[in-house]
């Protein structure tokens, strides 16, 4: 690659002069370096660490605990949540923030197990996801043993056929953490319900990134981390989503004060609290989840919609396998993201074998070596075991000019290593 096609370069040029968000790619904290991790962790918006330091120094450091009141903690959790709501839409009332994915999934699984029990007595079995996030996994193996239900891994396209009368519950995920491909959350949850069952979906690698339609297509609990691209910071607390109507039968396996109907009235029995704040359990982590309540100020900039976010992040992600089809010599790297956009989320995973040998016998080096040459040469991405380059595209701040220079120093880098 001597010379670097024009029409790419100029391609990129034309499609950032066009970008309707590129405008908010000032609103976060970047330097030079192609950022393409955010379905790791999202970029830091720039008004937040003002804001995190007047909850420290003056809600905290002045106020202190009259800020449960004066400065709006104690209803942040339902509050932020009726943030969140648009972005996976939701209408307000359905989603509290608080805990981790892990824990909310735990959540989630445990009280669809108990529903469908109260449904039909005889439900002993929970589907999940079989190519799912590894502690997605670890939770479900958990909650079955809890509930004594036998688990059960199935690849969400065969879900449909692996359901049957003991169905209690699916856990799925919207969009494969490893390959980045878009599951059909509308057709699998009419499958599930149509067995009976309750679905609960992760919404991680999603939310934020594309349209999710909880309430329109009936999901009935639903997850979600807000580090990734909701940009909420490292650690910032997860998501529950509790479908409306079934609020009044969600039964967590983690009862708390928070989550009781009279959280101050200290009585040794539990008595849930109505509505969403049922999936609260203890004190709210005050600091991260003000953080991302800042962070989310993004989504009221004008023009800013899901959708929008949507049609750049598939415009990014045909620019990148464009760009990675002209640049990189043929068989060096396979996508294993599906290129229809109907099966597509806001990643791009390339398969990226080792060729005749390691680096270590002279040969081409793993995709583990690759990633790390790229992020030294200030394209940042990240490695999925065993030969896997994940490419984040985060539309609120990832341009086209990026993508370009992405695809272009994989090329150099598989070029200079054989």
């Amino acid at each position: 690659m001597s010379e670097l096609p024009y029409e790419l370069k100029s391609a990129a040029k034309e499609l950032d002069a066009a970008d309707g968000l590129a405008a908010l790619r000032e609103r976060f904290v970047l330097d030079d370096v192609v950022y393409l991790d955010g379905n790791s962790l999202g970029a830091l918006p720039a008004h937040v660490p003002d804001r995190v330091a007047d909850v420290v120094r003056r809600q905290w450091g002045e106020l202190r605990i009259r800020s449960w009141e004066e400065s709006g903690w104690w209803t942040a959790p339902e509050r932020i949540g009726d943030r969140i709501a648009p972005l996976v839409g939701a209408a307000a009332g359905q989603i509290v923030v608080g805990d981790s994915t892990s824990v909310n999934v735990f959540k989630a699984l445990v009280a669809a197990v108990r529903m469908a029990r109260e449904d039909a007595p005889a439900r002993d079995e929970i589907l999940v996801d079989a190519s799912t996030f590894p502690t997605d996994g670890y939770i479900a193996e958990s909650a079955a043993r809890m509930t004594g239900c036998a688990l059960r891994p199935v690849a969400p396209a065969e879900v449909p056929s692996a359901l049957g009368d003991r169905t209690a519950a699916v856990l799925l995920n919207h969009v494969d953490y490893r390959t980045g491909r878009l599951h059909d959350l509308p057709a699998l949850t009419a499958a599930v319900h149509a067995a009976g069952a309750y679905a609960v979906w992760d919404l991680c690698h999603s939310a934020g990134a594309l349209p999710v339609g909880l309430d329109e297509h009936g999901v009935d609990l639903a997850v979600g981390c807000t580090y990734k691209y909701l940009n909420g910071g490292p650690g910032s607390p997860a998501y529950l989503y509790v479908r409306r109507e079934l609020q009044d039968r969600f039964d967590s396996p983690l009862p708390g004060w928070n989550s009781h109907a009279e959280p101050f009235g200290m009585r040794p029995g539990y008595e849930p609290a109505s509505g969403a704040l049922r999936g609260r359990v203890g004190t709210p982590d005050i600091l991260s989840l003000l953080a991302l309540e800042a962070a989310l100020d993004v989504w009221d900039e004008d023009g800013v919609s899901v959708v929008a976010v949507r049609a750049k992040s598939l415009a990014l992600t045909d620019f990148f396998l464009r760009c990675v089809g002209e640049y990189v010599p043929d068989g060096r790297v396979e996508s294993v993201t599906p290129a229809a956009h109907t099966e597509r989320g806001s990643q791009v995973a390339l398969r990226c074998p080792p060729g005749p040998g390691s680096a270590r016998a002279g040969g081409a080096p793993t995709a583990s070596e690759v990633m790390k040459r790229l992020i030294e040469r200030g394209v940042v991405g990240d490695f999925r075991a065993p030969d896997v380059l994940r490419f984040g595209f985060t539309p609120l701040y990832v341009g086209f000019a990026d993508v370009e220079r992405a695809a272009r120093v994989l090329a150099l880098t598989l070029a200079e290593t054989g």
